[in-house]
C-alpha cells in the first residue's frame, strides 16, 4: 500500500507542475505564441498537452519508485531523488522563462540545464531501480526534441 500512495504522491506532484506550467502558458499560446516565426517541424499545439500529461505521470511513476527504494539505500535515493525534484523545478521554470517573459534564449539556457540534470536522474535513478530509469528515457527525448525547437524558435526570431 505504501509503494502506490508514494508513486501517487509523486505523480499528483509532478501533474500540479505540469498544471501550474500551463497557465503560465496558456495566454501566450494565442496571443505571443502565434506571431513567432517556428521551424517546418513545429508540432501542432494540440499535439503539447497529451504529450506532457504522459510524460508528467511517466516522470512520477519514475520517481514514486525511487521512493520506494528509501529504505534500501537512503543516501542514493536521497540524492537521486534531490536531482529528480530541481529537474522537475526547472521544468516548471521552463514555462515562465519561454512563454511567461518571451524570452526564448533565457529559456534555452535554462533548457540545456534542465536537459542534463534530467540526464543525470536517469543515470542515478537506473542504478537504484532500472524501469525508474527506462521511464524517464521518453521524458529525456521529449526535452531533447524540445531544445532544438527551442534553440530554432529563438534563432529564427532573434
Amino acid at each position: 500500500m505504501q509503494k502506490i500512495v508514494r508513486i501517487g504522491t509523486v505523480i499528483t506532484s509532478c501533474i500540479i507542475v505540469g498544471y501550474l506550467s500551463g497557465i503560465v502558458t496558456r495566454e501566450s499560446i494565442v496571443t505571443w505564441y502565434p506571431t513567432l516565426i517556428k521551424p517546418a517541424f513545429n508540432p501542432p499545439n494540440w499535439v503539447f498537452a497529451p504529450v506532457w500529461s504522459l510524460l508528467y505521470v511517466m516522470m512520477g511513476v519514475s520517481g514514486g519508485l525511487i521512493w520506494t527504494k528509501l529504505e534500501t539505500d537512503e543516501a542514493a535515493v536521497k540524492g537521486a531523488f534531490k536531482l529528480f525534484v530541481g529537474q522537475l523545478a526547472l521544468n516548471a521554470f521552463w514555462s515562465y522563462l519561454f512563454f511567461g517573459l518571451h524570452n526564448p534564449l533565457l529559456a534555452l539556457i535554462e533548457i540545456l540545464l534542465m536537459w542534463l540534470l534530467i540526464y543525470e536522474t536517469y543515470i542515478k535513478f537506473k542504478v537504484i531501480d532500472k524501469v525508474a530509469g527506462m521511464l524517464l528515457l521518453p521524458y529525456l527525448a521529449w526535452v531533447s526534441f524540445a531544445t532544438v525547437l527551442n534553440a530554432s524558435i529563438w534563432w529564427l526570431n532573434k
